[in-house]
């Protein structure tokens, strides 16, 4: 029989490749250039090193700091389509939320707290539950708590040697691909950190006097001396990337400047009217009453991290699904801590709730002692065959992974595409287009088109997001960035206050609408046959 996990893993799995939910996975259109940026690599065999996906910035060095994504992507949409991109995707979140269940279990939370915790981390989750490079950072943001809690775990046995730290050798393996693959690579130096600091203050705590106490010392030194060579090592492991420590600077040029980190919605701060936010905030307040009601000392790790996880989803909402995971993780344990000293203290809610404790003392025991997982093994198998047939089992589609037509600019996209057919790679036109679409314009039409802009905005810098943002909300000075690019053609939601005004600004025409989006044209722009 499946596992409780298991269960949870092919459950995600499905609805995630076979539902509705694979279209909301296609929902963020970076994931476009993603894809064309991977085949671009594999028919070059190198990596870029300037854009080649836009008019306004070709030419210009860029970091596809995401790489080894993009060729992943690239490969299963080339041999699958999107079917393989959203199965991959849910492949990656499925494992992440059932070992985040199993290692909740192995942390000591009762198998109905863990289920409840997961539940609100996975609602947490949605706001970016999306294809794009971010999902791979959940997993291994979960590898590296593994690693690094199982090693403090051990420290604070009293029969643990003071060697024997071989496992936390594992991490700066991990982070050769880590880096390749997404820049929330950060974060796992932010938790050897944290574990690192932990394990100094410990050794230091110690008392000389006592004799057990001064063994301990001597195992949290040699801790602290463990994870700071394999923090050097990871350092070392991240500049292993295409560009070196050129994007260690690059990234902290970008994340550093206050005008974009403002501007971006993702890295806004989430606005708690939604599910997914009020979700969170459930996880936040569990965690006060688990700190409250905490019925061990608390260790200092386990407080650094709920606070890490608390300050970074409250930054930015794209944040939230790894501070929602590290939450739960953290939590889990002392919550189950707390109900447990509670009914053990209160004598007529301990005979009332004697059953079910002992229910779920089972089923964790059950839970913990599987080790088959043949389930998994068929689901993943099983799907991933359906995603390389085209979705289709018999005469019925299973999968049929898609953009939302309703979302993106399907028709006018094939307009331009009937329009541009015949255009070289000398005179490629150009089109401006609002920056979450851009990703989709690049996949559906690169590169007999390019695009002006794009969600690439660590590319496109300050200024040019400046005149972006007047030009799309139709403030004064709208028109610089179209005039000094010289385009002729653009593309904007039908309704959108830029379309108002091009519209009754001549000499703009209006020479494609839908429900959708409208496309207008300067006469200057060369007409193709």
């Amino acid at each position: 029989m499946p596992s409780i996990s298991d269960t949870i893993f092919i459950a995600l799995l499905v609805l995630l490749s076979c539902t509705s939910l694979a279209v909301r996975l296609l929902g963020d259109a970076g994931i476009g250039w993603h894809i064309r940026t991977g085949q671009q690599i594999l028919a070059s065999h190198a990596i870029p090193r300037v854009d080649f996906f836009s008019s306004t910035m070709s030419g210009k060095a860029w970091f596809a700091w995401e790489w080894l994504y993009d060729v992943v992507v690239g490969v299963l949409d080339r041999s699958a389509g999107l079917n393989g991109v959203v199965w991959f995707t849910a492949l990656v979140v499925a494992g992440v939320f059932a070992w985040a269940f199993r290692l909740m279990l192995r942390r000591g939370t009762n198998v109905f707290l863990a289920l409840v915790l997961l539940l609100l981390a996975a609602s947490a989750s949605m706001i970016h539950l999306q294809a794009r490079p971010h999902v791979v950072s959940w997993l291994f943001t979960l590898a590296w708590f593994w690693i690094l809690d199982e090693s403090e775990t051990d420290c604070l046995r009293r029969d643990s040697a003071v060697t024997g730290h071989g496992r936390l050798w594992l991490l700066p393996l991990l982070m050769l691909v880590w880096v390749n693959v997404h820049g929330g690579f950060l974060i796992g130096f932010v938790l050897l950190g944290i574990y690192w600091l932990g394990a100094v203050l410990c050794g230091q705590g110690a008392n000389r006097d006592k004799f057990d106490e001064f063994l301990a010392k001597m195992r949290w030194k040699a801790q602290a001396r463990s994870l700071a060579a394999v923090g050097l090592a990871s350092a070392l492991a991240s500049l292993a990337n295409p560009y070196g420590w050129k994007l260690h600077a690059h990234i902290y040029r970008y994340l550093s400047n206050r005008f974009l980190m403002d501007h971006i919605d993702e890295f806004r701060s989430p606005n708690f009217h939604g599910v997914a936010e009020k979700c969170f905030v459930l996880l936040v307040m569990a965690a006060m009453v688990a700190l409250a009601a905490r019925e061990r000392e608390l260790r200092l790790t386990e407080g650094l991290v709920t606070l890490f996880a608390v300050w970074s989803g409250l930054y930015a909402a794209r944040n939230l699904p790894v501070s929602s995971l590290l939450l739960a993780l953290v939590i889990g344990p002392l919550l189950s801590g707390a109900v447990e000293n509670f009914r053990e203290r209160n004598i007529r809610w301990r005979n009332l709730s004697e059953g079910v404790a002992s229910f779920m003392e089972r089923m964790g025991a059950v839970e913990s002692s599987l080790r088959g997982h043949v389930w998994v093994i068929a689901a993943i198998l099983i799907s991933g065959w359906l995603a390389a047939d085209g979705g289709r089992l018999g005469q019925d589609q299973w999968m049929n992974a898609h953009f939302d037509e309703k979302r993106f600019p399907a028709g006018a996209v094939d307009f331009l595409d009937r329009r541009n057919a015949r255009a070289t790679a000398q005179e490629r036109p150009s089109v401006m287009t609002p920056d979450y679409w851009g990703g989709y314009l690049i996949y559906r039409l690169y590169p007999q088109t390019l695009v002006a802009m794009d969600d690439r905005h660590d590319l496109y810098g300050e200024e040019t997001l400046k005149s972006y943002l007047k030009m799309i909300h139709g403030e004064f000075g709208w028109e610089g960035l179209l005039e000094v690019y010289q385009i002729h053609c653009v593309m904007v939601p039908k309704g959108s206050p830029l379309a108002n005004i091009l519209s009754k600004s001549p000499p703009w025409k209006n020479v494609y609408a839908d429900d959708v989006a409208a496309i207008f044209e300067r006469p200057a722009a060369v007409a193709l046959p």
